[in-house]
Order: C-alpha cells, then sequence, then structure tokens
C-alpha cells in the first residue's frame, strides 16, 4: 500500500494536496481503493458548492459497493475531474494522481489538522485489527 509522505490524509480514506495556488486537491487513498476494487462512477460535486469539513459531497461506486467520499476541510469547489466521469477506473490505476476535485479552503490552517502519511499508516494498521 502506497502512502506518499508529501500528502495529508483523513480517516475516512482521503487525500489531500495543497497546491501552488493554495487550492487543495482531494481524492481517494490507495488504502480506499484496494477495499472497493474496480471503479465504475464517480460523482463529483457541483463546482461553486461551499463545503463543511467531514460533509459527504461525492460518491465512488465500484463493482463491490458505493462509497461516499467526505470533504477534508471547509471551502468552496473549483474544479472537478471531469477525466474521472469517463474513466473512474484511473482512480483505481492512479489514486494519488487522479484528484477527484479541489477546494479554495475557507480557512488554510484547516489543513494542520489531517494526518500525516505515518498517522495515516498507523490509522490504517489500526482497523484492519
Amino acid at each position: 500500500m502506497s502512502i506518499p509522505a508529501d500528502l495529508k490524509y483523513t480517516k475516512s480514506h482521503e487525500w489531500v494536496r495543497l497546491e501552488a495556488d493554495g487550492t487543495v486537491a482531494v481524492g481517494i487513498t490507495d488504502h480506499a481503493q484496494e477495499l472497493l476494487g474496480d471503479m465504475v462512477f464517480v460523482e463529483n460535486p457541483v463546482l461553486g458548492r461551499q463545503l463543511n469539513a467531514g460533509e459527504e459531497c461525492a460518491v465512488v461506486e465500484s463493482v463491490k459497493a458505493a462509497s461516499d467520499v467526505y470533504a477534508p476541510i471547509a471551502g468552496e469547489v473549483i474544479a472537478a475531474n471531469e477525466e474521472l466521469e469517463a474513466s473512474p477506473d484511473l482512480l483505481n490505476k492512479d489514486p494519488y494522481g487522479a484528484w477527484m476535485f479541489k477546494v479554495k479552503p475557507a480557512d488554510a490552517g484547516d489543513l494542520a489538522g489531517l494526518m500525516d502519511s505515518a498517522a495515516y499508516g498507523t490509522h490504517v494498521e489500526s482497523e484492519a485489527h
């Protein structure tokens, strides 16, 4: 299982990457896509939507199950990865390259409350037991 050190993580298995322009890219982790299996559908939040941290905002569906994706931080949705609508399997092939949506943070300090790679790895291990 891959857990890149340059990203932040949530307990609900989203990854977060701070972009150079101050926006935040969000996707699902390698662990999440492994649990779900082959992706067949992605529904991203609509542009302009105001998200609260922890709010259900997107859906990924695999051959096994549908799963909600939660907003890691509060902010406004400013982009959605439209490639995923046509090719949801990109989440399986490259979970850290295939971002789902981007958020303009309401408070950039919220990122500090997310887990680093070591903490996320410990969280995943604790769920397995």
